[in-house]
């Protein structure tokens, strides 16, 4: 099959589909390889980039899909009912972040972490289906955990989850989880330091202190 076809049953498949089409998918449809598969989607975003088009191709956990471009939603959005665009406040952006780094964590881990209950946060993001239930935790109780999903990352415009920001300052432990004790610590260390130490001066100040100085005692 040539090419150029093949990237428009590509593109016919991914706008009708209106959701992630896996590759799998993709190389069933047209009985090619997964390499020549990939291959064809990236060559078809660098097009889609090079031509300024008004959609694009987005990768999700190893599946593809069409979407418009996010320079143009202020141009889509007056089109649509805005009762479908989430509207995140503070608290539920700080839980769904909580939640992205620490997969798998129980309600009461989220709130140990935010000082402030979070059950309302919390149905509001499964509301708007960017987070889950994971299960039960394996301690007393069983408490349901909690995870993102696949919307999330396409509202974030990430691969996976392992494309988010690294937190250094943070201690995981056992359990992939925010050490709490330690990360505060830390931040009270840190400040402390700044406290008590002088920022060092530059080289070239000085340098220019040291000549003024020279001067002073010639």
């Amino acid at each position: 099959m040539e090419k150029q076809k093949a990237k428009s049953i590509i593109e016919s498949i991914l706008f009708a589909a209106g959701r992630e089409v896996r590759i799998n998918e993709l190389m069933s449809a047209l009985e090619m390889s997964s390499e020549e598969v990939i291959g064809l989607v990236e060559n078809m975003k660098l097009e889609y980039e090079k031509e300024d088009r008004g959609i694009q191709i987005i990768n999700v956990e190893g599946s593809y899909q069409l979407c418009t471009k996010k320079e143009n939603y202020e141009y889509i959005y007056p089109i649509f009912d805005k009762r479908n665009k989430p509207n995140l406040s503070q608290a539920a952006i700080e839980t769904l972040a909580i939640i992205a780094y620490n997969p798998r964590i129980t309600r009461a881990e989220i709130e140990s972490i935010r000082g402030v209950n979070s059950d309302g946060t919390i149905y509001k993001l499964m509301d708007y289906e960017l987070i889950e239930e994971a299960g039960k935790a394996d301690v007393p109780g069983k408490p349901t955990t909690y995870r993102t999903t696949k919307e999330f990352l396409r509202m974030f415009g990430l691969e996976s989850l392992e494309n988010l920001p690294e937190l250094p300052r943070y201690k995981l432990d056992e359990n992939q989880q925010i050490v709490i004790d330690d990360l505060m610590e830390t931040n009270n260390n840190a400040q402390e330091s700044i406290e008590s130490k002088e920022a060092p001066m530059p080289e070239r100040e000085k340098e220019i202190v040291e000549n003024v100085e020279s001067k002073k005692e010639n």
